[in-house]
């Protein structure tokens, strides 16, 4: 039992989140380089560097430098097992990245030093305060030209509302980046950049003490007076390091560094690894189910086909909650009412997979998938049973109607979309009573309709017409039994009906809405619908 728990304490699983082009992907390859997990790191965009990023598996995410897809990788450091979830940074991409967050412990927010806090770091920010989820802040691209500390330090505070905490502070930017200081052990972490994009020579720790004559030399004497200034400010009006508001999402710690030229990244990850949380208990609809439960409960946050293009299979990503999984295992699938076996799973590294024979809470395991998951199922084992809360599905912004070209592909046009749809990547509407021949897709950001057109031509082989629509407002019709024929609606109004047989209708406009309220006695419309 001891060794068990001991297991499941040694887990550490974090979601990476940043606005686009911030530097998370690089972060990621570079804690997987420390942790052994890869050979080599490859940066997104790298120019000297002809390796595509790991996690991003994705033949359209090498083709345009994003991610657009969430990445599940594992690997072992100092004695943790730790899983990282790195996420989309575009937006277009929030509602997977939404998903991915509900299956992490704690979250690393990365924030490039030049641009400060930037429009979708704010979103994916208020989704993790919503789950009150630790967040640690990593300022990347300190080797480039970059804003004043203390100013990225009072945004950081004053635009996303958490305290912060600086564990290092650093020592010029850009060509005169020296590298930080560390404000726990009073050590300074010298940088020197060998001029290629992913190399960096082993940064030498300095036990100097501030204001030595010696640091004027190697920091310089103009670098050497600020820091001493920056570091007296800090510890005279900064607040103590609080670790429970760090737990409870209060305080972020921020560390300062360059993941591209591979400085700060070890110690931030060893800081990372002392501070965050094992995993936590998950709320269900019968109270907190605790981790080190003996019966085993996980849910399913994420679903992708087609990872494996010459196996063409379906993967059910499921972050394990509560005991220990093992390969073969029977549990109890609450959505499909019926008892399931779980024989084949797989742990991945993006799109290389090995098989896993076992697993405990807080792991992310990969679920072979025949078409019965839906995100946001629960599987347990046990008498007691356990249902844990739904996933809430996103209101699209954007609409078109898409129809195949050929129509003699009309099965693996059915076949792709309904894919993925299930995947949440776009959902899909229906005229009323009308077949899959013609339908309307939702997206909650444009680009997605470009990955669907991409996905269709290369796994199932499928040329699409699109035709964009004026609809921008969607609402779910909650009245059980309600015809919408019947509904007195503005003329731009559309009644659908999505693939589970739910009642929609889209809207051009807010006005049209209130038009439907107000002349409707009793409709009943909801922005949001739960995945339970």
């Amino acid at each position: 039992m001891a060794d068990y728990r001991q297991q499941i304490e040694s887990r550490r699983t974090f979601a990476i989140i940043s606005h686009p082009d911030a530097g998370k992907t690089t972060l990621t390859e570079k804690l997987l380089l420390y942790g052994g997990a890869i050979q080599q790191a490859g940066s997104v965009k790298g120019k000297q560097s002809a390796r595509h990023a790991v996690s991003d598996w994705m033949e359209i995410e090498k083709q345009r430098g994003i991610s657009v897809t969430s990445s599940v990788l594992q690997f072992n450091y100092a004695g943790k097992c730790v899983n990282i979830l790195d996420t989309p940074g575009h937006q277009d991409f929030s509602e997977d990245t939404y998903r991915t967050l509900m299956a992490a412990d704690s979250a690393v927010m990365v924030i490039d030093a030049a641009k400060g806090v930037e429009a979708q770091t704010i979103k994916l920010f208020k989704v993790c305060t919503l789950r009150h989820i630790p967040i640690f802040t990593f300022v990347n691209k300190m080797d480039r030209e970059a804003r004043d500390p203390l100013e990225l330090m009072e945004e950081i505070e004053q635009v996303l509302g958490i305290e912060t905490y600086p564990m290092n502070w650093p020592i010029g930017c850009g060509k005169q980046f020296k590298g930080v200081f560390d404000r726990s052990s009073r050590n300074i972490l010298a940088f020197q950049s060998d001029g290629r994009a992913n190399g960096v020579k082993m940064v030498d720790k300095i036990e100097t003490p501030l204001g030595d004559p010696a640091l004027d030399e190697l920091i310089t004497a103009p670098l050497h007076a600020q820091l001493t200034e920056d570091v007296e400010l800090l510890d005279g009006a900064g607040m103590d390091f609080d670790l429970e508001a760090v737990r409870c999402g209060r305080l972020s710690p921020v560390f300062f560094g360059s993941a591209l030229t591979n400085f700060g990244v070890e110690p931030f990850l060893k800081e990372f690894l002392r501070l965050s949380a094992p995993p936590l208990a998950r709320s269900s609809q019968d109270g907190p189910v605790d981790p080190c439960s003996e019966e085993f409960s996980g849910f399913i946050f994420k679903i992708q086909a087609n990872m494996n293009k010459a196996h063409r299979d379906r993967i059910a990503f499921m972050r394990i909650c509560s005991g220990r999984f093992q390969r073969g295992m029977e549990v109890n699938h609450v959505q499909g009412g019926r008892k399931i076996k779980l024989a084949q799973s797989t742990q991945l590294m993006a799109q290389d997979r090995a098989l896993v024979e076992e697993a405990y809470a807080g792991d992310i395991v990969g679920l072979f998938d025949p078409g019965v998951f839906s995100i946001g199922d629960t599987l347990y084992t046990g008498k007691e049973k356990i249902q844990f809360e739904g996933i809430p599905t996103f209101a699209p912004e954007h609409f078109a109607r898409v129809t195949q070209v050929d129509t003699m592909k009309r099965k693996q046009f059915v076949k792709g979309m309904e894919q993925i749809a299930q995947e949440g990547a776009i959902q899909i509407f229906r005229e009323l009573g009308g077949g899959m021949e013609e339908v309307i897709v939702g997206v909650v950001g444009v680009l997605q309709f470009e990955v669907l057109e991409y996905r269709l031509k290369n796994e199932y082989n499928v040329d699409i017409r699109m035709q964009t629509l004026p609809y921008e407002h969607i609402r779910w019709i909650d009245n059980e039994g309600l015809d919408p024929k019947t509904l007195d609606l503005t003329s731009d109004t559309k009644s659908v009906e999505d693939m589970k047989g739910g009642r929609l209708l889209l809207f051009t406009t807010p006005w049209a809405i209130n038009w439907a309220e107000q002349h409707n006695e009793g409709l009943q419309l909801s922005e949001v619908r739960q995945n339970a």
